[in-house]
């Protein structure tokens, strides 16, 4: 939905990290000889019916009709379909409408559809796989320009990529070495910083719906012995034309599950982008760590997930963020209520300071409501993870296994006031309270309904003028094939 780019790295930032970029640099390397894709999703195939002919008549066989691809292949169609609804009961910034640029509408809508064809072929013990699908999206009903962009439509080509994967050919792993490239997804964790490989909203239209996420250029060796997976990337961001930082970077991440209820990640990125569009992000270095754990085999239902993340390029940027989130599920009780506490940490810059401590939040992804786009008010539409702090509450229900819904609680602060603007001196930014509900129509068709209401604080009143309550609606039904 953002859209956030190449030159070498600092000596000095070198200096700190030529250890993680020695033991990346012979893997990173063998990426460049890479032909091969990602593998395809799951997907529903077609039953086929048979249909016996009447006893009376002559035996007769119809022919299957050919699809006209290769017979030797396995070949799965998906398509993919979402249209919504959107509506502010109020403009985003101003106390009054029309808003002075003439262009704030309180209601907009998008649409999308992705169909996609994947493919597998079995060589002997292991197998070659790829996929091709495209995205066309849109953008209508005058939509908020400097928010969401003007009306627009794009369709475009979204997964074109080849991949091997060493089934039982190799050692005692099932699929111990994978490879793949071309334009595909790829994300780390639960999208913390990296996910979403490509830009939204603009000139491309989509700009919540989000159905691009394949990177323009992703490069991946995956090694996965016992419970350990090491993986070494290559990843060019496929971004909106008109906001082309021309981001991109390498790495190396590695993962380890302990049994089904923890794993543990650690994570190394060179990121590079055009310095005249993202100085601070061109040659900057990061490490970040995870854990995903529901350590005690007697409380099953209590559960933590932890992220850090630092920041570093040389003498221009040094910053971290981080998060930690408990939650308890009473699965023992009816609708199965699920709470949650969250805390996020992104640090701000301090406008004293010769270098940035502003954090870079990268390319996150959603992974849950509330998570990476913090509230679907603030989070959506003028707050980033940087410069922020987010106290969350949420209690999550689930009647039956068509319907979820919840209640989601923000109290949202800034880290520098001042770094929002001279006359910002108060940190309180907004309290938002948010409820959703998703309701599986069928086995297709996904209904996503969402109300949220916030109440701008001092900072905002500061910074924009902003004293009005925000209402907002959302109503977004995808079909997927």
């Amino acid at each position: 939905m953002r859209d956030q780019t190449g030159r070498g790295i600092s000596a000095e930032k070198q200096r700190r990290f030529r250890g993680g970029a020695r033991r990346l640099g012979l893997a990173v390397a063998a990426l460049a000889a890479l032909a091969s894709g990602i593998a395809p999703a799951g997907a529903q195939e077609p039953a086929v019916a048979s249909t016996p002919a009447p006893a009376a008549a002559p035996a007769a066989v119809e022919e299957a009709r050919p699809t006209g691809l290769p017979k030797a292949l396995d070949w799965t169609f998906n398509l993919d379909f979402g249209v919504g609804t959107f509506g502010f009961a109020n403009s985003l910034y101003t106390n009054v409408r029309p808003d002075p640029s003439g262009d704030l509408s309180d209601n907009w809508s998008e649409s999308f559809i992705k169909p996609a064809l994947s493919m597998t072929y079995a060589t002997g013990d292991s197998e070659l796989y790829g996929k091709l699908s495209v995205v066309g999206e849109r953008t209508f009903g005058v939509p908020p320009s400097e928010v969401v962009g003007d009306e627009a439509s794009s369709f475009h080509i979204e997964d074109l990529h080849l991949g091997w994967r060493s089934g039982t050919s190799l050692g005692e792993s099932e699929n111990l070495l994978e490879i793949y490239g071309g334009r595909a997804p790829y994300r780390i964790g639960h999208g913390f910083l990296v996910w979403d490989g490509a830009g939204e909203g603009g000139s491309r239209g989509g700009f919540w719906s989000n159905a691009r996420k394949a990177w323009e250029v992703a490069g991946v060796v995956r090694v996965k012995p016992g419970n350990a997976t090491i993986e070494a990337f290559y990843l060019d961001r496929d971004e909106v034309p008109e906001n082309d930082s021309h981001s991109k970077l390498w790495g190396g991440n590695f993962e380890l599950a302990l049994g089904d209820a923890t794993t543990l990640g650690l994570t190394y990125l060179d990121v590079s982008a055009d310095p005249a569009f993202r100085p601070l992000r061109d040659g900057m270095a990061v490490i970040s760590a995870r854990a995903y754990t529901a350590p005690f085999s007697s409380v099953p239902d209590l559960s933590f997930e932890l992220e850090y993340a630092q920041e570093e390029n040389g003498d221009l940027l040094d910053s971290e963020a981080y998060t930690g989130q408990v939650a308890y599920e009473f699965s023992g009780a009816a609708w199965k209520p699920k709470l949650f506490y969250r805390y996020a940490y992104f640090q701000g810059d301090d406008p004293a300071t010769a270098s940035s401590e502003s954090f870079d939040p990268l390319f996150l992804g959603f992974y849950d409501w509330g998570t990476w786009w913090q509230g679907e008010i603030a989070g959506e539409y003028f707050l980033s993870n940087s410069n922020l702090i987010t106290n969350q509450v949420r209690l999550h229900l689930t009647p039956n296994d068509r319907v979820g819904f919840g209640l989601i609680g923000f109290l949202f602060e800034l880290d520098e006031p001042s770094a929002l603007g001279p006359d910002v001196t108060s940190n309180d930014v907004m309290v938002e309270l948010d409820a959703y509900c998703d309701w599986k129509l069928n086995s297709n068709f996904l209904l996503s309904l969402v109300a949220a209401y916030g109440n701008p604080r001092l900072a905002v009143e500061q910074a924009f003028g902003r004293t009005d309550d925000f209402t907002y609606g959302m109503v977004y039904l995808t079909y997927s094939y």
